[in-house]
C-alpha cells in the first residue's frame, strides 16, 4: 500500500477529472486492501482509494472512503 501526503479533497478532484467512475463506497470489499491511502499532512485526515477492474482486466472505476 502506498501513502500519499496531499490534501484529500484536491486529490479526489484530480481523480474525477481523469476517471469517469469515482464513487464513495464505504462497505466496498476493494477497500479492505486499498491501493493507496491519501493523508492530509495538516489535519491527518485519511482516505482509502482502490482501482476496480473486471475479471477480464478492464478498468471499471475508482472507489474510496474515509478511514476512522
Amino acid at each position: 500500500m502506498v501513502v500519499i501526503k496531499k490534501n484529500p479533497e484536491i486529490f479526489l478532484r484530480e481523480l474525477k477529472r481523469h476517471y469517469d467512475v469515482v464513487m464513495r463506497i464505504p462497505s466496498s470489499e476493494y477497500l479492505k486492501k486499498p491501493d493507496f491511502v491519501i493523508v492530509d499532512p495538516k489535519t491527518g485526515k485519511k482516505i482509502k482509494v482502490s482501482f476496480v477492474t473486471m475479471e477480464d482486466g478492464q478498468f471499471a472505476g475508482v472507489v474510496y472512503d474515509e478511514t476512522s
